[in-house]
């Protein structure tokens, strides 16, 4: 309680002025008081509607160690065997770097993470290569991952029929046909009797466990980096100019991709990306010289097609 002093005057009345101004001044404290009340208020309204908590959820981070799929950035990484690489692409670059350059356009930015490809890989060395810490940590690094794995399985033993066939009907240093492509003469005349009765079977009588090799592959990708979209790569048929493996090979290649969509139908972040349409019946414009890789033109469709995936 406030007390408040009144003075005598000589008379024996109160001093009025003086009672003024300590109602003034009890006024005044009382209004400081409330203001203080007020300020309080407000700031623990603001408190309570802004918590200071949230305030991450609206801030942009200023550099991330490796930005998540559905960002505006696309980090790819290749994995797999010669097709991976582009060998037979007399630029290098092969579809893996033809697809970097494709999803980077619209706004959109890709780039290239590391590409593993190699040369002559097939199912059982790529399960050994996902073993590797160094290959481990470029996949990590990625939310776009393309796979090109199989060829070498498939086609392993019509390589090795096509060359024994051949042997020895060809001078050292190949042969041209008349389009000046090296080695054709030698598969098209050594190696046409013994193909003739390939049998699709024989293609593919190791596709169960090389399925199962595929399925173990995808997955430990998937393991990897759980964050990633993995694009396998479909095969096609690069002996589909003979008579003899047109329809063989396209029957043992259909199979393949088969199996492979049939793992992938199982796994929400998988997707495969056919290729058997791109060369059928165009082979002689889009394989290399060595008549089983793609040229340029042949990746740059193999790399259309992977954007399209993606997009």
């Amino acid at each position: 309680m406030f007390k408040y002093n009144t003075h005598c005057r000589s008379d024996g009345g109160i001093d009025l002025n003086d009672f003024k101004w300590t109602w003034r001044g009890a006024s005044l404290l009382s209004i400081t008081a409330t203001l203080l009340l007020l300020i309080g208020f407000v700031y623990a309204a603001k408190d309570i509607i802004y918590p200071r908590g949230a305030a991450h959820f609206t801030e942009t981070p200023q550099s991330t160690a490796a930005p998540a799929a559905g960002t505006d950035v696309l980090k790819v990484a290749a994995v797999g065997d010669s097709l991976a690489k582009g060998t037979g692409d007399n630029t290098g670059e092969g579809f893996v770097r033809r697809t970097v350059a494709g999803l980077s356009t619209d706004g959109m930015k890709a780039e290239l993470i590391g590409n593993l490809g190699i040369n002559g890989l097939t199912t059982t060395g790529l399960e050994d290569k996902l073993k590797e810490e160094g290959v481990q940590y470029v996949l990590r690094q990625a939310n776009i991952i393309l796979v090109s794995i199989g060829g070498n399985d498939l086609f392993d033993g019509a390589q090795s029929m096509l060359n024994e066939a051949s042997e020895g009907t060809v001078p050292e240093g190949g042969a041209s046909d008349s389009a000046g492509t090296p080695g054709m003469s030698t598969r098209a005349a050594g190696g046409r009797d013994e193909l003739k009765n390939l049998d699709p079977k024989r293609l593919i009588a190791d596709l169960p466990s090389v399925s199962n090799r595929l399925e173990s592959i995808l997955g430990s990708i998937s393991r990897i980096n759980p964050s990633a979209k993995i694009y396998y790569i479909g095969l096609y048929n690069p002996f589909g100019d003979l008579r003899e493996m047109l329809i063989p090979g396209n029957q043992a290649v259909t199979a393949w991709n088969d199996a492979a969509m049939d793992i992938i139908n199982r796994n929400m972040d998988m997707t495969l990306v056919p290729t058997l349409d791109l060369f059928n019946g165009h082979l002689d414009k889009y394989l290399s010289s060595d008549h089983f890789h793609p040229n340029g033109d042949g990746y740059q469709r193999m790399a259309d097609r992977v954007v399209q995936a993606v997009r």
